[in-house]
């Protein structure tokens, strides 16, 4: 370790100390002048948001607790107290028995939580549950139910997750997981279930609902006629989104009386005008470093072709979520459908674009679009063009020039429809709740239009996906997305995560005096629709 690497690492630590003395302060506050009122209190719970520091969705959670108990509800927070072996976060993907830094995120929790109620869940071996997982294969652990709970269910998404693919393998290291991930599920849904009846709360609130530990602590909620909350980041920087249902498949409920009006139409257009510029980023990630033209060579190419369709794909942590796959088992499967409409349809330039954020630092898919590219040969066909996620070019560009746009379930997606290009989509996307893209009723029947497009003279989508596009991302940019900058700043250490900014006292957490607050603390409590006023 040079001397640039210990000055750098003495720096975080002291702009960590400096962020989570900050933060203490705040919790003093809260905790000696929150009033207390004689009601049932609200449970939160969130071990796949942080380790060490806070990320956007930890404050976003901790600023919720704090502002309903400002009001006088009483909160109280399910904290990891190493019950989790391990936990998603601190999975070392090619050592599953290493063990996770439970030192470093307890003393975290002890600043996030200073003051407050917390009721610390252990890691407690249920011996029959250990027995009946050996000797399992993979697929048989993915689908167990012990006792009542669907204990595979609820842990696969979270280890897709963590492995960055969606096959899971038949090897030791996989196995070796799940099985921890099983046994800790079990381990936590008994002291949650537990806690629940104990405090018989009025909401329960938490993290996604996807990764195991706030998976089993909805499904134990749910089970007990509870309302859970998940929340998850907003589509605008430094943004929450909070609902009823599932965070990641983002339902909204849009008036169908709801049209933009103009002063509307103006703020989205100017959104849009940066975006398709490649200027935007979401969590703290900026997804395009750059965005090039698509050069006179592709068009060279091009040219040997009755027509273009670009398909996009999707990162596998975000095609692997159950409420996606509703047309094909996984995203793979439909690519190797469209691999025979490619080899059917040699008068068509194909072009596969691999999502840009497939190899982000830290997060490269294991099971990636390139890779099935490599095994199935793809580049050495004459009439594909296949783009690598590293290449940063103009997809906007190229939607622009072509017959019609395939994807499974990417953002893209609507942007192309926001384009008034016609989009075939494969799998259920946030926007398809709405009808804004084609999105046929199964795969035998997506195989059909893909022919039927390829073969008429145009395609003109309905106005109605164009239209029903811009009501969605203007709902879910503006009205959905709200906004917590009055509170947070970046933290100056990790991209992504947050610190609260210097002056931010107890009066800024009070919900009467903040709107954004008052819309989280009603929706947790009265049920009201978590949606920003405008």
């Amino acid at each position: 370790m040079n001397f640039q690497q210990v000055l750098n690492g003495a720096r975080r630590r002291w702009v960590h100390w400096k962020n989570n003395r900050r933060m203490v302060g705040l919790a003093r506050q809260v905790a000696g002048l929150a009033p207390r009122r004689d009601e049932r209190p609200v449970v939160f719970f969130n071990a796949s948001t942080r380790l060490e520091g806070m990320s956007l969705n930890a404050s976003f959670s901790l600023v919720a607790s704090w502002a309903l108990r400002m009001q006088g509800t009483p909160v109280v927070h399910f904290v990891c107290a190493q019950g989790l072996r391990p936990c998603v976060l601190g999975t070392q993907r090619d050592d599953p028995l290493a063990k996770p830094p439970c030192r470093a995120c307890q003393a975290q929790s002890r600043a996030v939580y200073h003051g407050a109620k917390k009721r610390p869940f252990v890691y407690h071996e249920d011996a029959a549950l250990r027995q009946a997982l050996e000797g399992r294969s993979t697929a048989d652990l993915t689908a167990l139910e012990y006792r009542g709970i669907p204990l595979g269910a609820l842990v696969t998404p979270a280890l897709r997750w963590i492995l960055r693919r969606h096959t899971l393998e038949e090897d030791a290291t996989t196995r070796t997981l799940l099985c921890q991930y099983l046994l800790s599920a079990y381990s936590l849904a008994q002291q949650f279930g537990k806690l629940l009846d104990e405090v018989k709360p009025q909401a329960v609130v938490v993290f996604n609902g996807q990764f195991y530990p706030e998976a089993t602590a909805r499904w134990a909620a749910q089970q007990r006629g509870l309302r859970v909350i998940t929340h998850e980041v907003g589509l605008l920087p430094t943004t929450a989104y909070f609902t009823p249902g599932e965070a990641t498949a983002y339902p909204i409920d849009i008036p169908e009386t709801f049209d933009l009006d103009e002063a509307q139409n103006r703020q989205l257009d100017e959104y849009l005008e940066k975006r398709f510029q490649g200027n935007f980023s979401m969590a703290g990630m900026q997804f395009w470093p750059e965005m090039q033209p698509l050069g006179e060579a592709f068009w060279q190419r091009a040219s040997a072709f009755r027509q273009i369709v670009p398909i996009f794909t999707n990162v596998i942590f975000d095609t692997s979520q159950g409420h996606a796959n509703v047309l094909f088992p996984h995203m793979f499967a439909w690519l190797d459908q469209t691999l025979d409409v490619i080899r059917a349809h040699p008068e068509t330039l194909f072009v596969i674009r691999a999502h840009p954020d497939e190899l982000r630092p830290g997060k490269e898919s294991r099971e990636s679009v390139a890779m099935w590219a490599e095994a199935r040969n793809v580049r050495a066909l004459p009439n594909v063009l296949f783009v690598d996620a590293t290449e940063y070019f103009s997809s906007y560009e190229l939607i622009q020039r072509s017959k019609f746009v395939m994807i499974y379930n990417s953002t893209i997606g609507l942007e192309a429809s926001l384009m008034g290009a016609a989009v075939l989509c494969a799998g259920k996307a946030r926007f398809t709740q709405l009808q804004t893209v084609f999105l046929p009723p199964n795969a035998e029947a997506y195989r059909q239009m893909v022919e039927e497009f390829l073969a008429s003279e145009k395609i003109i989508p309905p106005a109605e996906h164009q239209r029903n596009a811009r009501r969605f991302l203007y709902y879910q940019l503006f009205r959905t997305s709200l906004p917590f900058e009055r509170w947070l700043q970046e933290d100056g250490v990790w991209r992504g995560y947050t610190a609260f900014k210097p002056k931010v006292t107890w009066q800024d957490l009070l919900a009467q005096y903040s709107p954004v607050l008052r819309t989280v603390v009603d929706g947790i409590l009265k049920g009201e629709p978590f949606l920003k006023k405008e």
